[in-house]
């Protein structure tokens, strides 16, 4: 049990911006030790553009990101969960499922670069303020042990 990772849930209601690079940030400075996964209350069923194109610019791999239901989480057959993020104040409001093994909870809200508007550059600083907050926040988080 040991050696096994610290398994982390990041939630979001679209499950397209945060909560994607949050996953993507955990998975690449967590050196194998973390596993993270995302996932929104009210998925758009996208990941947004920006969003990959930012994970692109700041060499993460996209493969695989998806946007899909909290819902996966909370079967049975879902991988447990040591750590559920919330990285948006709507999701953060609402009535989460019920996680097998009662993980920890934690709340982190970042703006939300989605939501940004004016050209592409406009929006894709936006994404790049947003992702510079989550990487902070997920590098304390990782020092200190997590949990």
């Amino acid at each position: 049990m040991a050696d096994e990772p610290i398994n982390v849930l990041v939630l979001c209601t679209g499950n397209s911006a945060r909560s994607v690079l949050a996953e993507c940030l955990i998975n690449d400075l967590g050196g194998g030790k973390w596993r993270a996964y995302s996932a929104g209350s009210h998925p758009t069923g996208k990941v947004n553009p920006l969003s990959l194109d930012i994970l692109r610019e700041k060499g993460h791999s996209v493969e695989g990101l998806r946007s899909k239901s909290w819902d996966e989480f909370a079967r049975p057959d879902a991988p447990r969960m040591d750590l559920v993020i919330t990285v948006c104040d709507n999701a953060a409001g609402e009535v989460c499922p019920v996680w097998p093994g009662h993980p920890s909870k934690l709340h982190i809200g970042f703006p939300d670069p989605a939501a940004a508007e004016g050209t592409v550059e406009q929006r894709l600083a936006a994404f790049r303020a947003v992702y510079g907050m989550i990487e902070a926040r997920i590098r304390t988080l990782i020092e200190a042990g997590g949990i």
